[in-house]
């Protein structure tokens, strides 16, 4: 069985699948094609409309049958929201998602990081990858509210006034032109008045004018120092947002396929970290910023102080007019602060196992050696596992860089922005857990690297 971090995947067998989420939460799930809309009503499964073509909602558990969705399906995201819906999500335990296959076979298993103030959960997906299917895990907290997440997914809701939340009921029909959102926001009314956007290198230059003055004030409002516009930044920026509006739809992977981080890095700038901002709807650079500044999550990447830098992109959807932004922060690769980073995942790491009552373990330098390899070959050779294409191990790597181990582990993460994030998510995990709180383990190798399709690539590298 497969324990996943925030952006992990696993492949799945043929056959139905069971996805249960015990706990005080509701279960839904949304049925989309590649443009991650709905085709109507029909495709979205809650407690009121348990089922739908290859999806059955029981209680807590929902079992997918990928072979059996309805034609064209290439998706399925399941969501969790509370069961007493003015309960926020920060005051419950983490939702823990149990995957099982044919015949009861334990596939995955998944805990997301805890929220705060969120009141719903992408909480995992299963989609097509060319002939197969995967599990990949989200755990992307959503504040507006079930409603809203699935307005975004294109099923008009209709809510009936009334002091408290009520449940609320799909409409007849899903609307084929409802505009995509960013997570964590509330939607961006344009106003019928306002004036064409631009539209290719003009609508680039409109985007940079003005733009860093707001952004650098807000950060300094917020404490944090300003960032500087960076041409490759602006660059990737501007293809993301390209391909965002040419496919219609907003997402981490344009409809080409290609990753925003992975244009970050074609563009010529590597990173060490990264925050993204994809958004639809505002017309103006000072629209852009206020919006980002509506919502807790989007502002705190904005004033994030390890950003040094930022680009910024916006292409109109030649159908609709609408505008696609995709804003991007960044702090460059260096040496040193690769080696801060790591000696920073050391300390949280050693400051759980001290917590635990056990020794704290000492950096390795050739298990550094084997783990950084192994964060810069998932960005190369553009994969996520353990096991590399070239069949390599944990402990094959260590061998190959000079490590003469009695006993090796391995933790992976990726799509984490620092390295409190990393170690928190690793915590709450229980496999990962188990490693970091392994008694045997003396020494411990560090290694990341940014790129690829989920933007930093981590891997802790235990021997003993």
């Amino acid at each position: 069985m497969t324990e996943l971090v925030p952006g992990g995947n696993v492949p799945l067998p043929g056959g139905p699948l069971t996805l249960r989420v015990p706990g005080p939460f509701d279960v839904s799930a949304l049925v989309t094609g590649d443009d991650g809309k709905v085709r109507g009503d029909a495709d979205f499964v809650f407690f009121n409309q348990p089922t739908a073509p290859g999806a059955r909602l029981t209680g807590d558990t929902l079992t997918v049958d990928p072979a059996a969705l309805r034609p064209g399906a290439t998706r399925v995201t399941v969501v969790v929201s509370p069961a007493d819906p003015g309960t926020p999500l920060g005051r419950l335990p983490s939702p823990g998602l149990q995957v099982t296959g044919p015949g009861g076979r334990a596939l995955a298993r998944f805990t997301p990081p805890a929220l705060r103030q969120e009141t719903v959960l992408l909480l995992a997906e299963i989609y097509r990858r060319g002939d197969a299917w995967k599990l990949r895990a989200l755990g992307q907290g959503y504040g507006d509210g079930l409603a809203g997440l699935a307005r975004d997914f294109g099923v008009e809701v209709v809510e009936e006034p009334a002091p408290a939340p009520q449940p609320f009921i799909p409409a007849p029909r899903a609307p084929v032109s409802a505009p995509p959102r960013a997570p964590f926001s509330a939607p961006f009314r344009t106003p019928v008045s306002a004036p064409p956007p631009p539209t290719g290198a003009a609508a680039s230059q409109a985007g940079a004018d003005g733009y860093l003055g707001l952004v650098n004030s807000a950060r300094a409002q917020a404490g944090s120092p300003p960032v500087s516009l960076d041409a490759r930044l602006s660059s990737a920026a501007q293809a993301h947002a390209a391909s965002m509006a040419a496919a219609g739809r907003l997402g981490v992977e344009g409809g080409d396929g290609v990753s925003v981080y992975q244009r970050v890095v074609t563009a010529g700038f590597t990173f060490l970290t990264i925050g993204e901002h994809l958004v639809s709807g505002p017309r103006t650079p000072s629209d852009f910023v206020a919006y980002v500044l509506r919502t807790e999550q989007p502002r705190r990447t904005l004033s994030n102080a390890a950003f040094t830098h930022a680009g910024l992109g916006q292409v109109a959807e030649p159908r609709s007019g609408d505008i696609f932004w995709t804003a991007l922060w960044a702090r460059p690769f260096t040496a040193a602060d690769l080696a801060r980073t790591a000696a920073e995942v050391t300390e949280l790491t050693n400051r759980e196992r001290i917590r635990a009552g056990l020794r704290p373990l000492a950096p390795d330098p050739l298990l550094t050696v084997a783990a950084q390899a192994h964060s810069a070959d998932m960005v190369a050779r553009d994969f996520y596992s353990h096991t590399a294409p070239d069949g390599s191990r944990p402990w094959d790597r260590a061998a190959a860089a000079g490590a003469r181990r009695r006993s090796v582990g391995e933790n992976i993460a990726c799509g984490q922005r620092s390295a409190g994030e990393v170690v928190t998510g690793w915590m709450n995990s229980p496999g990962h857990r188990a490693n970091i709180l392994k008694p045997d383990f003396t020494h411990i190798g560090i290694g990341l690297a940014g790129g690829g399709r989920s933007g930093t690539y981590w891997t802790q590298l235990f021997g003993a």
